[in-house]
């Protein structure tokens, strides 16, 4: 069975607004021969003749004004479906959503994060998921709902993304560690013992690597799989790490951080999402709140 043309319900609902061909014609900017040939579809459509003559005007019939408010509403339910839906009540909104981040953005802007949220939104809950890895697959299939991140190849091409803030590398010692007690050259730093931070667990695999020069060697000490890790090892032995300055600032309390006696690259972090959540309003307003606050934590920072 053929569906009917569903743009008749638009001119009915205008006919039955106005009370007239004429009226009607108005509302929708046709000419008033066009809506009367539009009122003859709908009155097929309908096995009804809906306005009739009374006098010099005219009328409803009994079924026209049965429909008025059942096609008003049908109308008014359609438009809503086919335009962007901005509205959005955070007091009473209760939904959880999951960020796929490192440890080190966790610990520098999940307190901040987590208090703006329960301002907002005190029916949302953020929960905070480990990224061990590049797999846009979590965000395609909706276990995850926002990743932070560096933009790279592996990184699925239909994945919308956002700049945070922009970041650089620094090295990490102990206070009063060896290496920095006379003026640090490039030799020194490449020939200490370093904790390197990889998903892979190999030193091919270091998230820093791509960052600095090709070629560059490094006393390896150990592998971790994190910056928190790495860090903790730095502050009880003489290992250094190389870690993303921002991204680590409050990891780092009470430990020396020094600009690395070698040439490396800034980066950019971004917020990474699936295309399907981008109009989502509730996903919109996370998107600001993440937005909001690495720019207020990365403005503070030289």
């Amino acid at each position: 069975m053929a569906l009917p043309d569903l743009n008749l319900l638009v001119v009915l609902d205008a006919l039955l607004a106005e009370g007239s061909v004429a009226g009607a014609a108005r509302r929708l900017r046709l000419s008033p021969s066009a809506m009367s040939r539009a009122l003859g579809r709908v009155r097929q459509a309908t096995g009804d003749p809906l306005l009739v003559r009374a006098g010099r005007g005219v009328v409803p019939t009994p079924r026209a004004a049965e429909l008025r408010e059942r096609v008003r509403q049908v109308v008014e339910d359609a438009s809503a479906v086919l335009r962007p839906d901005d509205r959005i009540d955070l007091g009473t909104l209760v939904r959880t959503y999951t960020l796929r981040t490192s440890d080190g953005f966790v610990e520098t802007f999940g307190a901040d994060l987590l208090s703006r949220v329960a301002d907002e939104a005190p029916g949302v809950r953020l929960f905070f998921l480990q990224k061990t890895d590049k797999d846009s697959t979590p965000l395609r299939d909706g276990r995850v709902d926002l990743e932070t991140g560096i933009i790279e190849a592996a990184t699925g091409p239909e994945v919308r993304s956002q700049a945070l803030f922009r970041d650089r590398l620094v090295g990490v010692v102990r206070m009063g560690h060896p290496l920095v007690q006379k003026p640090l050259t490039a030799a020194a730093w490449s020939q200490a013992a370093h904790v390197l931070v990889s998903r892979s667990g190999l030193e091919e695999g270091a998230v820093d690597r791509p960052f600095l020069p090709p070629g560059t060697q490094r006393g390896v000490g150990t592998i971790v799989s994190g910056f928190s890790t790495a860090l903790s090892l730095v502050r009880a032995s003489d290992l250094v790490a190389t870690v993303p300055d921002r991204h680590t600032s409050s990891l780092r309390d009470g430990l020396f951080s020094f600009p690395l006696p070698t040439p490396s690259e800034a980066f950019t972090v971004s917020m990474l999402w699936h295309p399907r959540m981008d109009s989502d309003p509730g996903h919109r307003w996370l998107r600001s709140c993440v937005r909001q606050v690495c720019g207020q934590s990365a403005g503070s920072r030289p």
